[in-house]
């Protein structure tokens, strides 16, 4: 016997086997009585939290020794800046011309183009 003809008979008996357990499964199925869907549950649960409230580890400051705080951040810096520090905004790259305040390109448009441009509206 060759082995294509044996495949065959076996992909065959295959299917019908299957075919009569579907059957079977489906009929099972139509007949079985019908379950009735559970309601939703519903929990009523506190959650709690484990977590321990933070503990503060420096008591607040007064207005004073905030001031006096930034004040010696500053001071460290060393720094004194002026508008002479400030850097001139240079952009670069390719700039839109076309922008509310830049040019328009040359050339002139006639009346009957923008009244063509109107009327398609």
């Amino acid at each position: 016997m060759k082995t294509e003809l044996l495949k065959n008979l076996i992909k065959e008996a295959v299917k019908e086997a299957i075919q009569e357990e579907l059957k079977e499964v489906l009929l099972e199925a139509v007949k079985a009585p019908k379950v009735v869907t559970p309601q939703p549950i519903q929990e009523n649960r506190t959650i709690t939290s484990t977590t321990p409230p933070p503990v503060s580890q420096t008591p607040p400051k007064s207005q004073a020794d905030k001031r006096q705080s930034y004040l010696d951040i500053i001071g460290e810096t060393k720094l004194n800046l002026t508008s002479r520090n400030a850097q001139t905004f240079n952009p670069s790259g390719n700039v839109d011309t076309t922008s509310p305040n830049g040019q328009l390109p040359p050339g002139e448009v006639g009346m009957d183009q923008i009244m063509g441009l109107m009327t398609n509206r």
